[in-house]
């Protein structure tokens, strides 16, 4: 109304509450990170034993290291490492969707999940396979893993690791075949691919670890 004592009317806008947006982590996840933290715990304790039992016997350490394979070694190291890099290439697509390549085979840029996955699945198999020789070769020359404190931690550590590696290259299989199996790629397709991809990284993580303490420190 006017301005001599009337009375004036507002319009009251109600507007309900903004609620803050909570972002739940993914149980999947979180529950298989904290699985990789045991098995952390696993291969810290492999370690502690190799460092221990090298303290009491280092002269056994400076005869049976000299027989290592260090170059053959590294090319099998390097080959697990690049595995990791196509490992990281799959879990991009699969962040985006992308299951399958739209492309021509030899158009990397067109790959999807399935393709590279495949690839860290050869990959890690041929690192596998530069293990198995490089036993044979140890062995033929009497590094085997009853033949003395040395040989025996050497072939835990290592083939604990390989066991661990085996287990990747399944469920790097488990993955494409239920890439193949869903009627459509989605989110927990694509959790499960990178949890699969948590899981290696950490293999591979843990075999630079090892690399570096048998092959370089000696």
């Amino acid at each position: 109304m006017g301005n001599n004592g009337g009375v004036s009317t507002a319009t009251a806008s109600h507007t309900a509450p903004v609620h803050p947006v909570v972002n739940r982590p993914n149980t999947t996840t979180v529950g298989f990170i904290v699985w990789l933290s045991s098995e952390l715990m696993f291969f810290a304790a492999l370690f502690a034993m190799y460092f221990t039992i090298r303290s009491v016997v280092p002269d056994m350490w400076a005869q049976e290291t000299e027989k290592l394979a260090f170059w053959f070694a590294l090319g099998n190291t390097s080959i697990l490492v690049l595995s990791s890099v196509t490992c990281q290439l799959g879990v991009f697509k699969a962040e985006h969707f992308k299951p399958r390549r739209t492309g021509g085979l030899l158009n990397l840029g067109k790959w999807g999940l399935v393709e590279w996955y495949y690839l860290s699945f050869v990959l890690g198999a041929i690192f596998i396979g530069g293990q198995v020789f490089e036993y044979a070769t140890l062995v033929s020359e009497g590094v085997a893993i009853n033949s003395n404190a040395y040989g025996s931690v050497f072939y835990l550590t290592t083939g604990f690791h390989g066991l661990h590696v085996a287990g990747g290259l399944i469920a790097f299989l488990l993955v494409i075949g239920r890439t193949y199996a869903a009627k459509k790629f989605g989110h927990r397709e694509a959790v499960f691919a990178i949890c699969v991809s948590y899981y290696w990284h950490f293999v591979d993580v843990v075999w630079v670890g090892l690399f570096a303490v048998i092959y370089i420190l000696q």
